[in-house]
Order: structure tokens, then C-alpha cells, then sequence
């Protein structure tokens, strides 16, 4: 039973992770005022964002396999997803300037972010023992 609420919460961060890295690759174009880019190269950018994600996500596969028998894979996630919520924090906080619409988009990734760790955190803890 833990495997499976560990796989559960594992599988609730990945989902959302890759439906956004889809999204970027996907659609683009309604993603690129959030971090005020426009354009083609806008477009580029966020498509390699989405990329990025998906990259960022093969831990989390390896871990939503089997998260006891592969719990280096987990702790890695964990690292990767704290590591993504610190630097989001750190971009939010030393931003200069007024830029709503690129603090907005980093507040969402900020909740997303710690929703996840948080997930993730839970997954570990209730998987720690065979």
C-alpha cells in the first residue's frame, strides 16, 4: 500500500511537470507574455523551457517506477525539485524593476513548485521502510 500512495504522489508532480513541458512545446505562443517575450524567438524560448522539463522529469519516472527499490531516483527529484523552488524564489526576489507579468508566472511556479517538493517530501517519508 505505501508503494502506492508513494507512486500516487509521485505520479501527481510528474503529471503536472509534463503537462506543462507539453503545453510550452505545444502552444508556445500563449506562454510568451509570462516571461515578456514575444515573437518567434519568445516562442523558442519557452519550447526550450518545455524541453527542459522534460529533461528535469526522468528521475521522476525512474522513481514513480518503484520508489523503494529506486530511491536514489527519488532523493534525486527531491533535490531537483527544491533546487527549482530555490532559484524560482531567488529570480522572484532580485528581479529588478516592475515586471508583473514575469512575477506573476514565477509566483505559479513558486506554488507549483512547493506543492510538489511537498508531495515529494511525503512520498519519501512514506516509502522510507520495506
Amino acid at each position: 500500500m505505501k508503494i502506492w500512495i508513494g507512486r500516487l504522489l509521485i505520479g501527481f508532480v510528474f503529471f503536472f511537470n509534463v503537462q506543462c513541458a507539453v503545453a510550452f512545446i505545444i502552444r508556445p505562443s500563449l506562454f510568451t507574455w509570462g516571461f515578456d517575450l514575444q515573437g518567434e524567438t519568445g516562442e523558442a524560448m519557452v519550447r526550450g523551457l518545455g524541453v527542459l522539463f522534460l529533461m528535469w522529469n526522468v528521475p521522476y519516472v525512474v522513481a514513480l517506477w518503484n520508489p523503494i527499490r529506486y530511491r536514489i531516483s527519488l532523493y534525486e527529484a527531491v533535490i531537483m525539485q527544491t533546487v527549482g523552488l530555490m532559484g524560482e524564489s531567488l529570480i522572484f526576489w532580485f528581479l529588478p524593476g516592475e515586471h508583473p507579468a514575469v512575477r506573476s508566472t514565477l509566483l505559479r511556479f513558486i506554488s507549483f513548485d512547493g506543492g510538489g517538493l511537498i508531495a515529494l517530501l511525503v512520498a519519501t517519508w512514506i516509502t522510507r521502510f520495506r
